[in-house]
Parts: C-alpha cells; sequence; structure tokens
C-alpha cells in the first residue's frame, strides 16, 4: 500500500512556513533542510518539520494539501500548535 504525506514546515516557531505533499517524508524532509532543490524553503531557510499527517492516495493528499494552503495562518498555526505543541522537529523522531 502507498503512504503519501502531507506536511508542514517551518523556519522557526510561529516563522516562515511551506506546505507540501510527497510520498517519501524522510527524503523530502532532506531535500528540504540540505538545500538539495532550488526554492521557496531553500531562499527562507524553512527546515524544520512541525506537522504531517498521512494519506491513503495521492489525490487526497493533493486535495488536503490544497486546503490547508487556502487557510489562512491562524488556523495553520493551531493546527501545528494542537499536533506539536513545542514546535519539536519531527524528522528526528519520524522513520
Amino acid at each position: 500500500m502507498n503512504q503519501y504525506f502531507v506536511y508542514i514546515m517551518a523556519s522557526e516557531r510561529n516563522g516562515t512556513l511551506y506546505i507540501g505533499v510527497t510520498n517519501e517524508l524522510n527524503r523530502r524532509v532532506y531535500e528540504h533542510r540540505h538545500g538539495t532543490v532550488d526554492g521557496f524553503t531553500k531562499k527562507y531557510h524553512v527546515h524544520t518539520l512541525v506537522y504531517y499527517e498521512t494519506c491513503g492516495d495521492a489525490y487526497q493528499a493533493i486535495v488536503r494539501e490544497k486546503q490547508l494552503k487556502r487557510w489562512n495562518r491562524k488556523w495553520k498555526l493551531r493546527l501545528i500548535e494542537e499536533f506539536n505543541p513545542t514546535w519539536k522537529d519531527l524528522s528526528e523522531s519520524y522513520g
């Protein structure tokens, strides 16, 4: 069974946020953290995994990613706070 992830990276607590989707969370976080792909997270130093959720298929994950991207910042921060109140880097405990 394939697994897909919707995730949020942050530059720091209450800092710049990035929302993405992937089928390999560890690899994608590594890419963000080490700047292997040019783009938003490299430019703004968004390297900390603060939230993720799993989805059963790619379509569901993409729909959820788009939904979260439309949310206002306050809702996104509340989602992170409920899931990860200390804004701990979840990549250290995932996988």
